[in-house]
């Protein structure tokens, strides 16, 4: 089964979701550090809609500026034009399989998708 995670190194919850996939028998993974490579407007949007989230539900508040610069409030457009070009503002970390999209937040929802 293929696998990509978009992934932080810095964050505990998308590390052990890596593990998760690293350990998981047949997975044939792709790693994403979406800090380096950001995400595309287009692909926030297919993400969301597969994970059945709204940039709003998908939007990180914790340890960025997002709820100072009024994100929360804006349009679906605004927050994922905002996530395009600051992909902090996105939380982590999405996994995809053959099976479905999830923002894996605890990490053990990747399971439903293996």
């Amino acid at each position: 089964m293929k696998a990509t995670i978009w992934h932080n190194p810095a964050c505990g919850t998308s590390r052990k979701t890596l593990a998760i996939l690293q350990e998981t028998s047949g997975v044939e993974l792709t790693v994403v550090e979406y800090l380096k490579n950001p995400y595309a407007a287009d692909t926030l949007r297919q993400l969301f809609a597969a994970a059945g989230l709204t940039a709003r539900e998908a939007l990180r508040l914790r340890g960025t500026d997002a709820q100072e610069r009024g994100l929360y409030a804006a349009s679906e457009n605004a927050i994922i034009a905002a996530m395009a070009a600051n992909p902090a503002y996105v939380e982590r970390p999405i996994v995809k399989t053959e099976k479905g999209v999830r923002l894996c937040r605890p990490q053990d929802l990747v399971r439903e998708i293996l």
